[in-house]
């Protein structure tokens, strides 16, 4: 299913949820709506859904108006953070639930609804557990039933709204592998909600960066990571540094120190913002000064903190040769420069 959006705008009274958004996702594509909590993102996914009525702007699904549609009729299927499942029913029961309660014209028989439990049981690697309830199950055992549970009903679109936050972090991992897995199989059109921007970089296609009811900017992973449209999204995707500097002719400084050099920017003061894996230590020619405060090693790699003219840059290196807590003289070695607000 091939998703169109425009100029939608959702309110909670008159506090504005979603201003303006305009998206397309295709057929069979992989999106991550991410950004931090407030940013609009689970209201965009419920006004899919039809759980919330946008003020203004367009839904539409395969070309037709979305907007006029129930809910019940978008061939959606939603997956809540918290499962959301009928603790008095059984786990075969939980996955019937979409069709048994179909119009008797579009029912199926109760053995093809037993058939299709035991398939999607399967299929979520839960094979044997219909007769089990959700208390007798693990946390993430509970979200693969509510994943079989909206995936009974055959949905065109999955919508996921933070489906592994209630997880523990290897349990999470699991998942994730196991979803990009699945989605790769079935190609159903699929839309989550998540503020993990490692869960956003390894399962998405294309990342929708949200801030404040507005988009961000539009990727893929590799894009926005490496090409931030803005400093609010090098921030939030993975560990960020600042430094400030100051762009003249085209050239970033701070103080004696060239960072970037033929910059299609304004002059006047700017940030320059770099990863804690892009900074060299006692680097040769011309660097900052800073207090090397902290060190430690993790596996092959050694992370410390530097003060740096009051604000702490976090570093990332493959060794720790001739480095010791103390004075230091340092330099980043990639940089995105960005004007001052």
């Amino acid at each position: 299913m091939r998703i169109e959006i425009t100029g939608l705008v959702c309110r909670y009274g008159t506090t504005p949820a979603i201003s303006g958004v305009d998206l397309t996702i295709a057929d069979g594509e992989f999106v991550a709506l991410l950004g931090p909590s407030g940013s609009g993102k689970t209201t965009l996914l419920r006004a899919m859904a039809g759980l919330e009525i946008p003020e203004a702007g367009g839904l539409a699904f395969d070309g037709a108006d979305a907007l006029a549609l129930p809910p019940n009729r978008r061939g959606v299927g939603f997956v809540f953070q918290h499962y959301a499942l009928f603790k008095h029913m059984t786990v075969a029961d939980n996955i019937a639930f979409g069709l048994s309660i179909r119009p008797r014209a579009r029912r199926p028989d109760q053995a093809a609804i037993a058939a299709k439990v035991d398939e999607l049981l399967e299929l979520v690697q839960l094979p044997g557990l219909g007769r089990r309830y959700p208390q007798q199950l693990s946390g993430g055992q509970r979200q693969r039933v509510a994943l079989a549970r909206a995936l009974a009903i055959e949905p065109q679109l999955l919508l996921l709204d933070e489906p592994f936050g209630a997880l523990d972090t290897q349990v999470r991992t699991e998942l994730r592998l196991w979803l990009k897995d699945l989605h790769r199989r079935l190609g159903v059109t699929s839309v989550f909600v998540t503020h993990d921007q490692e869960e956003a970089m390894e399962l998405a296609d294309r990342i929708v960066v949200m801030r404040a009811g507005r988009i961000e900017q539009i990727g893929t992973p590799a894009e926005v990571y490496a090409a931030p449209a803005s400093p609010f999204v090098y921030g939030f995707l993975g560990q960020a540094n600042q430094i400030g500097c100051t762009i003249a002719a085209g050239v970033a400084r701070a103080g004696a120190v060239v960072l970037a050099d033929g910059l299609d920017l304004p002059d006047g003061p700017a940030t320059a913002w770099f990863r804690p894996y892009q900074i060299d230590v006692a680097p040769d020619g011309p660097a900052l000064d800073g207090d090397l405060i902290d060190l430690s090693a993790i596996g092959a790699r050694v992370k410390g903190t530097l003060s740096h003219e009051g604000r702490l840059v976090t570093l990332e290196l493959s060794d720790r040769t001739s480095l010791v807590v103390g004075p230091c003289r340092w330099r980043p070695r990639e940089v995105r420069i960005y004007p001052a607000a």
